[in-house]
């Protein structure tokens, strides 16, 4: 079903709602159609639209707050098993075909401040970052129901993207210059671009992506958090939730239990997915932080792959009445593993709107939007 812009929000925002959502966020991994076919799998369950999920149609705003103006991507290398390319940002990329969907950088731009200075006009203003016409679209597509999104770049993840993990890490005690000027250029750009995007039309959620955790834990502290991402984080959300901004959102995987709380600080409201194999609970972060957090996600999509039992023992328990009050997209918390059968995945999404008690599926209805945004 296709919820409308408001009643996404006022389902978010603890508001009246008439239903819980219960999505699917990312789809599934390469692979899953072979086995699904083999098993006996419609073409519309395969690309998802059979299932009928719940999904808010989005559009962007029309600012462009991070990399710009970097040279066009351009294949260097190709064959049956990779995909070597050079990226906006000078970096050579490697994607394995057949087994990941992200190409993985096999180098990095940045070591030092002499080595940024390169690339910092990447990430400066200009005018030309905004997009008119596609802001007065979303303006146009907002009235017709869609969520309009801005994206900033991550805290962690650009400096992250610029030096790899263990650099960008070391640099915060190591080279703490360089880390303080990445971090107030990509301040400064986001917030002349959004605030100037912002008085021509409501940004209805700010997103972030980070990826900032591992199974055992977060790649920085709340020391690091509260030191170097909350000045940047604060300064856009307190504008832009001035405007009437209603949600800001950051998509990580892993366990981010130990950072949540500095998280929340920084005007962190909604995140996704919430890893189960990464320690993470929404029943649990749902008791201790109550309506200061928001979610997407959450459901373990490991037990697809277990029996029936283990399956309805998931759902009841992510699903239970405290977690259907609002503020909670219910999903699988990221892509569908390969070895789920059909059958499981069938009964996972009937059982689920059972819990729910969402309408009986018409075999007529098709829609699917991705809720990763």
């Amino acid at each position: 079903m296709k919820f409308r812009r408001e009643e996404y929000l006022d389902l978010m925002t603890f508001g009246s709602f008439e239903r819980p959502m219960f999505s699917e966020l990312f789809g599934p991994l390469i692979g899953l159609d072979k086995e699904w076919r083999a098993q006996g799998a419609s073409e519309e369950e395969i690309n998802m639209t059979a299932f009928d999920w719940d999904y808010v149609p989005v559009v962007q705003c029309g600012g462009q707050t991070g990399v710009f103006g970097g040279s066009a991507e351009r294949i260097l290398e190709e064959n049956d098993q990779h995909i070597i390319k050079l990226d906006d940002l000078g970096r050579r990329t490697k994607l394995l075909k057949g087994y990941s969907t992200i190409p993985l950088p096999m180098d990095y731009p940045v070591t030092d401040m002499d080595s940024w200075l390169k690339v910092k006009p990447l990430f400066e203003y200009r005018d030309e970052r905004i997009d008119w016409e596609q802001v007065e679209q979303a303006r146009k597509l907002q009235k017709a129901g869609h969520l309009v999104v801005a994206y900033i770049p991550g805290g962690f993840d650009m400096p992250r993207q610029l030096m790899g993990e263990e650099n960008g890490c070391l640099s915060y005690f190591m080279q703490p210059e360089l880390i303080a000027d990445i971090m107030k250029t990509m301040t400064d750009t986001s917030f002349k671009v959004l605030d100037r995007v912002s008085d021509e039309l409501i940004i209805d959620q700010l997103s972030v992506h980070e990826d900032l955790a591992g199974k055992t834990g977060p790649l920085i502290g709340p020391n690091e958090v509260d030191l170097w991402v909350k000045p940047y984080f604060r300064m856009i959300w307190d504008m832009l939730a001035s405007k009437g901004t209603r949600l800001f959102d950051m998509d990580s995987d892993g366990n981010i239990n130990p950072i949540l709380q500095s998280l929340v600080d920084c005007g962190l409201n909604s995140m996704h997915p919430f890893e189960p194999a990464g320690g993470m609970d929404i029943v649990e972060v749902r008791k201790k932080f109550g309506k200061q957090i928001v979610m997407r996600g959450g459901i373990d999509k490991h037990v697809l792959r277990q029996d029936m039992k283990a399956i309805r023992d998931e759902l009841e328990y992510k699903m239970q009445p405290l977690m259907r009050e609002g503020g909670c997209v219910f999903g699988l918390d990221h892509r569908i593993p390969n070895g789920t059968p059909i059958e499981n995945y069938r009964y996972y999404v009937e059982t689920g709107r059972e819990i729910l008690n969402l309408p009986v599926r018409n075999p007529k209805d098709r829609g699917w939007g991705r809720m990763a945004f």
